[in-house]
């Protein structure tokens, strides 16, 4: 089964996520939103995608549906299906059928992970039709007003026999992430965990020199997702380098070669020596 989150509609009562924009990327998702465009967010894992539709959601004041995708996720997953409650078969709605219906902004985590032929069920809804066909109940549904489909996906990991079809593609306007530049990073790092400017930004050093490393041993690079976990270890009283190292060597790579040459590298950009 899919895992599903929802915001409540009542933006006045919470704060605005915090993301910090590094380009353009808020006036194109805005400019998307009023146009009724889908969208697709290509970015490498870790980088801010989900905190981004958070902060975008909360600012447009939509609910968010989240679906964080998978191999087993079915069309039934996303748009609905039949269940049996006290000996009486009811329609129960899908996230998908749910946002269509509310007018809400609807988040595919990952997308490239569902089956295809699930992610079929998008066309009509990423075109200019907005619309929803349930062929379980012979109905087709209209999204409501303030409806927006967003889709994410990783292109640097996925694949080549898990990527986006031609035709889901061109259906999206896509905005492209990276990694924040350095100085934004630290921003990010001091916030999201509390740490001081200095140790995030030994922090940032750390991942950047990760970043630069031609291995094939490590499932993906330091994200500014991970420095910010090390960010709060050590806001919990744990030194620099044992942050790092639970934070950032495990998550990154089981490779015991590997690993080991990156702990010399958090003991080289982090260790009590360091300037």
């Amino acid at each position: 089964m899919n895992t599903m989150d929802s915001t409540p509609p009542d933006h006045a009562q919470t704060a605005r996520p915090y993301y910090l924009a590094c380009g353009n990327e808020e006036r194109l998702f805005k400019a998307a939103y009023r146009q009724g465009l889908s969208i697709l967010l290509k970015g490498p894992t870790g980088c801010g995608k989900t905190r981004f539709v958070e902060a975008m959601a909360h600012e447009l004041g939509r609910p968010l549906i989240t679906v964080s995708c998978h191999d087993d996720l079915t069309t039934a997953d996303l748009v609905g299906r039949y269940l049996l409650n006290d000996g009486r078969t009811t329609w129960c709605d899908g996230p998908l059928t749910k946002a269509v219906r509310d007018g809400a902004i609807c988040y595919l985590d990952e997308v490239v992970e569902a089956r295809q032929d699930t992610t079929v069920v998008l066309h009509p809804l990423a075109d200019h039709r907005r619309q929803l066909p349930i062929e379980r109940l012979g109905v087709t549904l209209d999204a409501a007003p303030g409806f927006c489909l967003v889709v994410s996906y990783n292109p640097g990991y996925q694949s080549v026999l898990k990527d986006l079809k031609d035709s889901t593609r061109q259906r999206m306007v896509a905005i492209e992430f990276g990694y924040p530049p350095a100085d934004a990073e630290e921003r990010i790092v001091a916030a999201e965990s509390g740490v001081d400017p200095k140790t995030a930004a030994d922090f940032v050093r750390l991942a950047q020199a990760i970043r630069r490393l031609e291995t094939g041993g490590l499932r993906e690079v330091a994200s500014t997702r991970v420095l910010i976990a090390a960010g709060r270890l050590v806001a919990e009283g744990l030194t620099p380098v044992e942050a790092a190292k639970a934070a950032v060597v495990g998550p990154l790579t089981d490779d015991v070669q590997v690993g080991a040459g990156l702990r010399k590298m958090i003991d080289l950009y982090l260790g009590e020596g360091t300037a």
